[in-house]
């Protein structure tokens, strides 16, 4: 049986994430912070469907010394670990002239540091398995959102290093990433105006679904064995345009 660990799973696209997987027949070792809650229902709802298929595990993602350990323990659930997804990430505005050390450690830290390291601890279960790692990015990555700069540049580093450890974990481990357009809204963003402003500028009109993130993610875990260093946009095609 494969498994697969999905940091940041407990709500939004992870749950999804997580949910895809599962329902592919991966047992899944989901991660989260502080939504135990939302974590334990989904651990609930994914077990009745197939009995000891899910386990969970908290963490700080911005603990690096827990990163280790977040992996082992995930690897010896079952044995192995086929896949890592590193969906877990921040996302704030920064303006610049307002950024705090703390909120550079922050943004840096869930979006591109934890994912590194979770990496390097993974790899050598991977290989084991030719397994792979799915790195969750954006859009903004290569077209920096205004007055989120830190995340911005956080989620760029998050490309090159999915092209970097595809060079240097090939050919045991394949490593690609998700880029999502307008999928889900910020929680508590209540401007009407600036969504209907992003979706004039999206050749489908209307905002994605987690589904179509999860449906990317499970299709360059299981069907894409010859891609690896590519970032799959899901966009609606509003990457068209600058």
């Amino acid at each position: 049986m494969k498994s697969a660990l999905v940091t940041g799973a407990a709500r939004r696209i992870g749950a999804e994430i997580a949910r895809r997987l599962h329902a592919a027949g991966f047992n899944i070792v989901l991660h989260y912070h502080r939504s135990a809650a939302d974590a334990e229902a989904l651990s609930n709802e994914l077990n009745a469907m197939r009995g000891g298929s899910v386990h969970l595990l908290q963490a700080d993602l911005l603990e690096t010394g827990r990163l280790n350990e977040l992996v082992h323990r995930a690897a010896e659930f079952w044995g192995s670990l086929d896949v890592l997804v590193n969906n877990a990430s921040g996302f704030y505005a920064t303006p610049l002239g307002t950024v705090t050390e703390g909120q550079w450690d922050d943004l840096i830290g869930s979006n591109l540091k934890a994912p590194f390291f979770l990496a390097q601890t993974a790899a050598p279960y991977l290989r084991e398995r030719k397994g792979c790692i799915v790195n969750i990015g954006d859009i903004y990555a290569d077209r920096p959102l205004k007055n989120y700069s830190v995340y911005s540049l956080a989620k760029a580093g998050l490309a090159a290093m999915t092209r970097a450890l595809a060079k240097e974990l090939a050919p045991d481990i394949r490593v690609n990433g998700v880029a999502p357009g307008a999928i889900l809204w910020p929680e508590h963003d209540a401007d009407t105006a600036k969504k209907a402003e992003i979706l004039a500028h999206i050749p489908m009109k209307r905002a994605g679904e987690a589904s179509d993130i999860a449906k990317a993610v499970l299709f360059l875990v299981e069907d894409a064995p010859y891609v690896t260093g590519q970032i799959l946009v899901v966009d609606g095609g509003r990457s068209l345009f600058s």
